[in-house]
Formats: structure tokens, sequence, C-alpha cells
């Protein structure tokens, strides 16, 4: 009996035993579950913040790189800041959005144009050289003045009609006038150092060749509009070029200073806002200049009697021909490497000193080139203006100004004149 007691109790003892285990499993594989479970929510969690972290660092760089691109750009405009924070540290960035200010003008005018020579009287000009200008002109919609400077004839007005006109802005052509202006009152000589701006200076020179609108509202400023406007004036600006030319009309040179809203003085200065030149008006001074200082009237014989009786009339004398080499090697400078060099891409054979100009009114695009060839002949002045659109302007006058003179090349127009060996009063000599 007491063996059977003993061994229900060891039964009993090894149930509670296996009980005890199978709890302690049941446990163990519980919490392990749990910490599973959390292990797999810590990574979650932690790829999660990861993910964001990821997120948050390619937002930095992509911001980074919009401020470095921004930046480059002088219409970038700051919005405000954004923080990132990223292992502790607050990561700043400035975003900036690229403001863009295009500016496309509108032409409403004609580059092109046909039969610009209807109505021109020619019976008087210079056949060779009228050739040769309509040769150069085209069908671009312009005009072509030749002028002889030691006389003041017209050799040659193509598309006279415009010739004529009450013309139009000068554009950069009004820097002659500034230019004899300033060096006659001693403000500058063609190799003074303007300042215009922080470190940046140009001479009298540069700014002719590349036409620098900044340096000749410096010297118009520095002049002042009564004597901007009194050498206009006496450069024959605001007066009749011509003598006696039928339908010539009358370029103006305003009596009132340009507001200063509208850039005042300076303006006027650098490209002749507010002035309406002729192309005659242009002719006159550059033969002026090519001359030494004789500002003549112009004439345009209409017969071969005319020509015949042809007599100079000169309408004053500037006090300009010390000056005159000063700007010389500006409107050199401006065929050889400035505004006007692409003369030289059809003429080169001898030196053409001259001055673009290019400017827009109304929706119409001006083109001016005003020059002076120093040619075995002797001097010889053009004018080519232009009107137009987007294919019309300084540069172009000046090439087909480089044509022109190729075309009288090749026509042998520039081959000294020499006088026959034997003549009359030779013959009874001998």
């Amino acid at each position: 009996m007491l063996k059977l007691l003993k061994i229900c109790g060891a039964i009993l003892f090894g149930l509670v035993l296996c009980a005890g285990a199978g709890a302690s499993a049941t446990t163990t594989t519980a919490q392990s579950a749990k910490r599973h479970s959390a292990g797999t929510t810590h990574v979650s969690t932690r790829a999660h913040r990861r993910s964001a972290h990821t997120r948050r660092i390619s937002s930095t760089r992509r911001t980074t790189h919009t401020t470095r691109s921004a930046h480059s750009s002088a219409s970038a405009r700051a919005v405000p800041r954004h923080r990132y924070r990223h292992s502790g540290h607050v990561v700043l960035a400035v975003r900036r959005t690229r403001r863009h200010h295009r500016y496309y003008e509108r032409f409403t005018a004609s580059s092109y144009a046909e039969n610009v020579t209807a109505g021109d009287v020619t019976a008087g000009e210079d056949p060779v050289v009228r050739e040769a200008a309509i040769e150069a002109l085209g069908n671009m919609n312009g005009t072509v003045v030749a002028i002889d400077p030691s006389n003041g004839r017209i050799l040659a007005m193509v598309n006279q009609k415009l010739a004529l006109s009450r013309g139009a802005e000068p554009c950069s052509t009004i820097k002659l006038s500034v230019a004899l202006a300033a060096l006659e009152e001693g403000i500058v000589t063609k190799d003074t150092p303007v300042s215009l701006g922080r470190h940046f200076h140009m001479t009298m020179t540069e700014a002719l060749a590349h036409s620098n609108n900044l340096y000749f509202e410096t010297l118009g400023r520095e002049l002042g509009f009564a004597r901007v406007k009194h050498y206009a004036n006496r450069f024959g600006l605001g007066e009749l070029a011509g003598y006696d030319i039928a339908g010539e009309q009358l370029g103006t040179y305003p009596d009132e200073v340009l507001p200063a809203s509208e850039g005042g003085v300076g303006k006027m200065c650098s490209f002749g806002q507010s002035v309406s030149m002729t192309p005659l008006q242009l002719g006159a001074l550059v033969s002026a200049i090519a001359n030494g200082g004789t500002l003549y009237y112009l004439q345009h014989p209409e017969t071969p009697e005319e020509v015949a009786s042809f007599e100079p009339r000169v309408k004053r004398k500037l006090n300009i021909a010390p000056l005159i080499p000063e700007i010389e090697d500006g409107m050199q400078g401006a065929v050889q490497y400035g505004t006007a060099r692409s003369l030289r891409a059809s003429f080169s054979e001898f030196p053409v000193m001259g001055k673009t100009g290019t400017c827009s009114d109304s929706g119409t695009r001006f083109g001016w080139f005003g020059s002076f060839a120093d040619t075995p002949r002797g001097r010889i002045v053009t004018v080519f203006f232009l009107e137009g659109g987007r294919p019309t302007f300084g540069p172009k006058a000046a090439a087909l100004t480089g044509e022109f003179y190729r075309a009288l090349w090749d026509k042998s127009y520039f081959e000294p004149k020499t006088r026959p060996a034997i003549d009359a009063g030779v013959v009874g000599a001998q």
C-alpha cells in the first residue's frame, strides 16, 4: 500500500513538472514572439524614419541646387526660407525663383521694298556711283546718299523720297556730334579714361568703336543740354542741309531737354532720343569731318548743265580741324573691330571711317551708317539709312556700304584720273 502511494505521488509530481515546463515554454515563446514583433515594429519605424530622413535630404539637396542655380541669375528673387533638421543640425535653404524678363519688340514695318528708285531725278548724278549704290541697296527698304566732301555735291541719291524726308532718330550716329562737343569743351581727349562704374573705364576711341551708350550718356550729363544743343545746331542738326533741293524736309532738334523720366540729356546723347535727323544732315556733318571742318550746303544738280556750272556753297566753317584726329581713330576702329566690322567682309582695299546707329520707334527699326573713305581719287562720303523690322540695323547698313565700295572698286571708279600726255598746247610747243 505504501509502495502504491509512492508510485501515485511520483506520477503526480511528474505531471506537475511537465505542466510547469509547458507554461515556461509558452511564456518564453510568447515573449520571444513579442520581442520579434517589437523588433519588426522597431525596424519598420527605423526604416520609416530613414525614408523620411532621405526625403528631407533629397528635398534639401534639391532646394540647395535651386538656390545655387538661381543665385547665378541677376533676376533671382528670394522667398521665405525653410529649415530642415539633419543629424541634430539645422539646414537653412533659401529658395529662389528665376524671373525671366524677355521682351521681344514687335515691328510692323518691312525691311524690304521694291521700286524704291521710282521718281528719282538722276540726270545730274554720277552714273557709276548711282549704279553702285543701287546694286548695294538691293531690295532693302532704305536710301543711299553719296557726297563729294570737297564741295558738297551729291553724286548720287537713291530713293530720294526717303532721303529728303523729315528723317528719324539718329540712333548712335548722334555720338559724333557729342564727341566733337566734349572735345571742343576740353572735357576729354580721345585717350581720357572715363569712369563708367566700379573698376570700369573707357576711352573715346573705344566708345566710338563699340558705340557705348553709357560713355556718351556720361559726357552728355557733363556737357548739359544747353551746350549739347548749341553744338548740334552748329553742326547742322535742326536746319536744312541742302541748298534749294526740291522736296527736302527739315529734321528737328528739340528746344527742351528730354524729361528725366525718359532718360534726360543722357539718352539724347547716347542714341538721339527725341531728335529727328535726315540722311542729308548726317551726310553734311560727316563731309565736314572728312574735309577738315567746312560745312557745305549740299547741292543736287538735276541736269548736266547744272553739273557743268556747279559752284560750292559754304554754310559755315567749323573749328574742328584739331579735333578730327581725335575721333578718326574711333571711327576707323568701328570698321576694323567694332560695330561696323561687317563692312570688311566685302571690302578692305583702303581705309573707311564711320559710325553706325541702331534704334527703333513705333514699330519701325532704323539702321544708319555714315562714313567716309580715303580713296586714290580723294575722299567720298556715304550715308546708308535703312527702315524696317528685325533685319534692319546699323551693322547691316555698314555691310551694304562695303558692297557699295566694292562695286565702285570693281568698276575701276577709284583709279586716279590722269591728263593725256599730249594736248593742244603741248603739240604746239613740240
